[in-house]
């Protein structure tokens, strides 16, 4: 079976590219009447990145609360706040900027705009059927790979499921990757996003469903994420615009991961921890399952003197544990690509939970 893929159309990278935003969205505007809407991180809300943007009056300004993850609630509210300020028109393009979770959102957003129904109708694959309207993606933490990949990450905490709008229309049009507004993040947070790139990349590598075009992206990805954390100083000015690279060729490479990754769903849904973090947490106890990635991973965290302090499922009911190997076992793509139609044998709920307890 053959996969027409799609990517980015357009890109561009370097010190300083936000002042070309400006340029890009004219284009835009001079063609279509409807207005643009900004997505900003609330972390931005009061400090100086919206008076550095091309806002004019006519347009919308959304910060989204990325206090928690993106949720089929929150992404269904963010939509009919946009659809009421747009009143019918085809909006000139939707822009976002930030990390993961509000990449995410303004993409998950732009389909619901064009498309009948609410966020959970489209959690899964070639559900989306009709385009989105043009979006422009600024990263201001590197790793997630949202700006290229063709998925948009949401939780539906009905159904104790994380899972995303996986499609070609999901897909950002243009990116725009400057790495001076990554200079401010704290170093943590930095580490946590940024070893996104190395986990999804390694794991689509460590799967059975490959293609050589998406194992060179990973193989590159992965070679600048070892050259980043492996450094003495993972936030130098070079190492920051390396980062927005290898994010960029790992969302073009994120296709089906691993263990990693459902079991770091586990953690977003039932402890409601962010993505990044729930990584780090989910490959500190599979050592048995990527033996030369979680030593990667340990010599990283200890180079960079990253805090990952133990004990965070310490003192959870039954319920809850159930609620976390549950909330893991659910995703069988990704746990089949790397263990194999058996891996329920492996991966027992006795065995999940005591990984869980192992954290």
């Amino acid at each position: 079976m053959y996969r027409n893929a799609k990517n980015v159309g357009y890109y561009m990278i370097g010190k300083g590219a936000l002042a070309q935003l400006g340029d890009l969205l004219t284009s835009r505007r001079e063609t279509r009447d409807g207005p643009a809407v900004f997505f900003l991180d609330h972390y931005f809300e009061g400090k100086d990145l919206a008076d550095r943007l091309p806002v004019e009056h006519w347009d919308m300004v959304v910060y989204v609360d990325t206090t928690e993850e993106p949720t089929t609630d929150s992404v269904d509210g963010y939509t009919a706040r946009v659809r009421e300020f747009l009143d019918g028109k085809t909006p000139c393009a939707l822009l976002a900027f930030g990390g993961g979770s509000t990449l995410d959102t303004c993409k998950c957003v732009g389909n619901l705009l064009t498309n009948p129904g609410k966020a959970e109708d489209y959690q899964g694959w070639e559900l989306v059927k009709h385009p989105a309207p043009y979006k422009i993606a600024v990263p201001t933490l590197s790793g997630t790979g949202s700006e290229t990949s063709r998925t948009g990450i949401i939780c539906n905490e009905a159904k104790n499921l994380k899972l995303g709008m996986n499609s070609d229309y999901t897909m950002f049009d243009q990116v725009l990757l400057d790495p001076d507004l990554t200079a401010s993040v704290p170093r943590n947070q930095y580490f946590y996003t940024g070893i996104d790139t190395y986990m999804h990349c390694f794991e689509s590598l460590s799967g059975s469903y490959r293609n050589v075009v998406v194992d060179s992206l990973a193989e590159k990805a992965i070679d600048i994420c070892k050259r980043v954390f492996l450094s003495d100083d993972m936030m130098s000015d070079e190492n920051r615009e390396l980062l927005m690279i290898a994010s960029f060729l790992g969302g073009m490479a994120a296709g089906f991961v691993g263990v990693v990754h459902p079991i770091s769903a586990g953690l977003s849904m039932v402890l409601h921890m962010h993505h990044g973090l729930a990584n780090c947490y989910a490959l500190s106890v599979q050592e048995d399952i990527y033996p030369t990635e979680y030593r990667d991973f340990m010599t990283m965290i200890e180079r960079q003197d990253i805090d990952l302090p133990k004990g965070i499922c310490r003192g959870l009911t039954d319920a809850q544990y159930t609620a976390l190997y549950e909330a893991s076992i659910v995703h069988e793509k990704p746990l089949t690509n790397r263990l194999g139609p058996d891996f329920k044998k492996i991966l027992t709920k006795e065995n999940v939970i005591e990984r869980f307890k192992r954290m």
